[in-house]
């Protein structure tokens, strides 16, 4: 090990150290658990077999249906395991899980962990045929799913296994509901496969067809010691997971609450009233959230906002979609300086993370690297270029993933993955994401990236939110489209365009405005810009 090696050792342990993860235990407790680690791996079977020992009878989750602690999941995930075993899963069979956040969706995870199967997480928001189309190339046995997605996973599923992880109370069902697996098998120990599973999310599919990323399971905390690193998360606190868990934002905070022994609190659906009443009442530390949310909470307005107590918020954590630096800074004047945002992609996992303090410095930021964590930006011929200057991102990180499920990969250079958007650095090192790198128009002649016009338009006081997209011009080749969602109605077309106009270049002033009621947007709070292409 060299000096660099054994310097980044350090850091990772120091890290690792302030999270309190590592804090004393019964000698007898400590032995177990490693015992428990050494048998399953890093991987939710060893997390929550740990959690069981040092930690019985605390909280683990909090959901629709109320609390389980720690040894319930353990007794709980053991029977699921063992019953899903003798229907026929076993060591490095694929099962899709179809869930929105709660019990079911850890306890079908945490079961396939124990019998080395993989795990392949559905979009709830995908239509039936994208769901068909996912099953038949990514060929799982089974497919666990809530049952108000019976329709949809139809086609997809007919010849394989299927399972319902959320019934309502009463329902009857042709297929095995997890509760009834779980009631009538045994919760002793399973036996620990000799491999394990790989995780399968999907990308968002909003510029093509989903696409399977798969990911092995980390050897080490070395990973999440790079997210500790910026994100002050903490052991032994309690974490709100808004996110979609399905998406890679939401089951990275999944997967951080396991080292940390963190209690998670669920809501099947995303309430902003609802999410505050839960952060007051469980005293949540930790708020994971997609940008869309967080500015759905703003808007309930002060008096709702002042109805709850927030002050526990220690981290709100963003990330799956671009974070205007007006929402930030107005977000940060209601909750405190806790907005922390991460730029990454389902490839990549993460390339950088904003505190507050950036977000404060430079609003729109996407913050700096973590530890660990390489960002460079090169040109067209993958040169590194200086700060001020637009380059392509590129990422080096102990989790980017294997390549895709159906072949293929990201664009690699030098060892490091392209995020398929461009960026800035400024002189201080924080990153400014400008867009996709096929998002760019061409507009007579200027190159022009939407994000800036974007974020200009945010900042409009009489304007909720905006997208920009590039539409066909026989004159022009590209003319620039807005799409505005204005909080009143005394907005006009011509306000926005000198409003642009006044602030950026002539070219960069949109050729028409349309007004809409809202943004069209996937499951993760991702514009749609495709569907607004054809509007």
């Amino acid at each position: 090990m060299n000096a660099q090696e054994a310097k980044y050792k350090l850091q990772v342990a120091r890290t690792l150290l302030d999270t309190g993860m590592i804090r004393p235990v019964r000698p007898d407790k400590a032995l177990r658990s490693l015992a428990a680690l050494h048998r399953w791996g890093a991987t939710p079977a060893a997390a929550y077999a740990g959690s069981a020992i040092r930690y019985p009878d605390q909280p683990a989750l909090v959901d629709d249906r109320g609390t389980l602690t720690f040894g319930e999941v353990q007794r709980r995930t053991n029977a699921l395991a063992r019953a899903l075993g003798e229907h026929g899963i076993s060591e490095q069979d694929g099962v899709a899980i179809m869930c929105r956040n709660h019990r079911g969706f850890i306890e079908a995870t945490v079961a396939c962990s124990k019998l080395g199967a993989s795990a392949l997480y559905l979009n709830t928001a995908f239509a039936g045929p994208q769901i068909a189309d996912v099953l038949t190339r990514e060929d799982p046995v089974a497919v666990i799913y809530d049952e108000e997605f019976a329709e949809l996973v139809r086609e997809g599923a007919a010849n394989r296994m299927r399972f319902i992880a959320w019934s309502e109370p009463g329902a009857r069902h042709a297929e095995p509901v997890l509760e009834e697996l779980i009631a009538r098998s045994a919760d002793s120990d399973v036996r620990a496969p000799a491999q394990t599973g790989r995780v399968v999310i999907l990308t968002s599919g909003t510029t093509g067809q989903p696409k399977g990323a798969a990911r092995a399971q980390p050897d080490t905390l070395e990973p999440a010691a790079a997210l500790f690193s910026k994100i002050p998360l903490r052991a032994r606190e309690t974490t709100m997971i808004a996110a979609p868990m399905f998406h890679s934002w939401g089951f990275a905070h999944f997967t951080l609450a396991l080292p940390l022994s963190s209690t998670l609190v669920l809501r099947r659906k995303f309430d902003p009233e609802e999410t505050l009443r839960a952060v007051s009442q469980q005293r949540t530390s930790a708020l994971a959230l997609v940008p869309v949310m967080l500015q759905r909470l703003l808007e309930l307005g002060e008096q709702v906002l002042a109805r709850y107590d927030t002050h526990s918020l220690r981290v709100i954590a963003l990330s799956g979609s671009a974070l205007p630096g007006e929402l930030a800074t107005r977000a940060m004047d209601v909750f405190g300086d806790v907005l922390y945002n991460l730029y990454g992609s389902t490839e990549v996992a993460w390339a950088t993370i904003a505190t507050p303090a950036d977000l404060r410095a430079a609003p729109g930021t996407a913050g700096r690297p973590p530890l660990g964590t390489v960002v460079k930006l090169l040109d067209a011929h993958g040169r590194e270029v200086g700060p001020g200057e637009r380059g392509r991102i590129f990422v080096a990180n102990e989790m980017m993933f294997e390549g895709y499920t159906g072949g293929g990969g990201k664009e690699m250079i030098g060892g490091l993955m392209s995020t398929g958007d461009m960026g800035r650095f400024d002189e201080a090192g924080r990153l400014f994401v400008e867009g996709r790198d096929d998002e760019m128009i061409v507009s007579g002649g200027e190159n022009v990236f939407p994000r800036e016009i974007e974020d200009l338009l945010c900042r409009h006081g009489s304007i909720r939110e905006a997208a920009v997209v590039g539409v066909s011009d026989e004159q022009f080749g590209q003319r620039l489209k807005a799409f505005v969602v204005p909080l009143g109605n005394e907005l006009s077309e011509e306000a926005v365009k000198e409003y642009v106009k006044a602030n950026l270049a002539r070219y960069k002033v949109p050729r028409e405005v349309v007004f809409l009621r809202e943004l069209p947007r996937n499951a993760t709070g991702k514009v749609l810009k495709r569907k607004l292409q054809t509007a």
